[in-house]
């Protein structure tokens, strides 16, 4: 994306404020970003509105301290930090109807055939046919990834190469993890009857 020249230069630095006002500008900058951005924001493009050698880290730590008590909280989810609703107003957006969360209208077998891919990936369709017992359609296929939370991985070194299916980062974004190792542990989610033992 091309510069637009007729913006003026950021002033990253701030050198004319007092240190404490400068650090308070940088943690508004950043808010003004995350409240931006529909997506995580990553710590080098943080890093790009605040000055040389400032933690990002620790401004995002005082600005998650500033917000405490808010309906809404930064948490760090796919490789940088993003405002979300604080899980104790789920049930009020739930109410006010069809204002968010994308995940609500999976049915419960969408949901496990993600879940599958989640702990299986890359795998194929026959893969998933072996967990479920079952054809996995084309269309439950198409569902999930129109809503980005699965996508195409490499092909299988299979015979034909089939396709296979991965999550996406709006998968990490959509269940407010980091990366994939924060997935809960297969033997716990068996022993709660999540899943079932394969």
């Amino acid at each position: 994306m091309a510069k637009d020249r007729s913006a003026p230069e950021l002033d990253r630095e701030l050198s004319d404020l007092p240190p404490e006002l400068r650090w308070r500008e940088w943690m508004r900058r950043i808010e003004a970003v995350l409240f931006a951005s529909a997506s995580p924001v990553p710590r080098e493009d943080l890093a790009r509105v605040v000055g040389q050698g400032a933690s990002v880290d620790l401004l995002v730590e005082d600005l998650a301290t500033d917000i405490e008590g808010r309906a809404f909280e930064i948490t760090q989810v796919a490789g940088g930090w993003m405002f979300r609703t604080r899980a104790a107003y789920a049930p009020a957006i739930r109410s006010a109807g069809d204002v968010g969360d994308q995940l609500l209208d999976l049915s419960e077998f969408d949901a496990a055939v993600l879940a599958a891919i989640a702990y299986n990936q890359p795998i194929t369709r026959d893969g998933l046919k072996d967990i479920f017992g079952k054809e996995i359609s084309r269309d439950l296929i198409g569902r999930l990834h129109a809503r980005g939370l699965i996508g195409t991985g490499p092909r299988s070194p299979r015979r034909g190469a089939p396709y296979t299916y991965v999550t996406t980062g709006q998968f990490l974004v959509a269940f407010g993890f980091e990366s994939l190792r924060d997935l809960p542990d297969r033997e716990q989610l068996v022993d709660a009857g999540v899943i079932a033992e394969v």
